[in-house]
């Protein structure tokens, strides 16, 4: 089984191919460019490297949601395009959950922050018993106050990861009860390995779509949408 996987959710643009037992390539940067400029560029680099042909692959994996309005349709018209081109399906995977997954086999709560402006994050919990992927708390949108008064009802150790922990780190060691920390700088942002990993089990559970029916998930109306709104009301 091979996937590509894609993640353009955030700042970071990522692509990758997983099978069941190994991460064959990624290709992951972290700069200020459109994912416009990088993703196929990138997909283009690791088909030349590993002499990819992609008619081989039997899936494509994208992170779907939640994020960046402009990197998510970028990422799913990606998704949608090759899907189509290909006669492949997509799988959709949550942003979140394939941040957390980074952070595989931790015995702490994980707490993935990602930005979403207007001092509020796009966040969930999540955590691994015995190895097995939970979710504890789904994706959602919120004020940072709100998230660290779910996890001090938890009152387990927890590491936070994602784009946000610069922005709100000192509110969180001001705030935060039970002991915590935060994850180290190579698994701290989106990576689409963990897209691709997490992605083998939807795969295995038939947890796919077509390219017509896929699409991302915002949660919450895009800036010109809620403009359009206020001068409505």
């Amino acid at each position: 089984m091979k996937i590509l996987a894609l993640d353009s959710s955030g700042l970071v643009a990522s692509v990758a191919l997983v099978t069941e037992d190994e991460l064959l390539a990624e290709y992951t940067v972290n700069y200020k460019k459109t994912h416009s400029q990088t993703l196929l560029p990138m997909l283009g680099e690791i088909v030349t490297m590993i002499g990819l042909d992609l008619s081989e692959i039997d899936a494509i994996a994208v992170s779907s949601g939640p994020g960046s309005f402009t990197g998510l349709r970028i990422g799913s018209a990606t998704a949608k395009g090759l899907g189509y081109a290909l006669d492949k399906p997509i799988i959709s995977v949550p942003t979140l959950d394939a941040l957390a997954y980074n952070l595989y086999g931790t015995d702490k709560i994980i707490c993935p922050i990602m930005d979403a402006r207007r001092k509020q994050v796009y966040t969930g919990l999540y955590e691994f018993n015995n190895n097995d992927f939970k979710v504890v708390m789904k994706s959602s949108i919120t004020g940072i106050m709100d998230i660290i008064k779910e996890i001090n009802n938890i009152n387990k150790e927890v590491i936070f990861i994602g784009d946000a922990v610069p922005i709100y780190k000192e509110m969180i060691k001001d705030n935060i009860k039970p002991s915590f920390s935060f994850s180290p700088s190579h698994l701290s942002r989106q990576r689409a390995g963990a897209v691709g990993a997490l992605s083998i089990d939807y795969y295995k559970n038939n947890k796919t779509e077509t390219s017509f029916e896929h699409a991302p998930v915002y949660l919450r109306l895009s800036q010109a949408e809620r403009e359009l709104k206020e001068k409505a009301i």
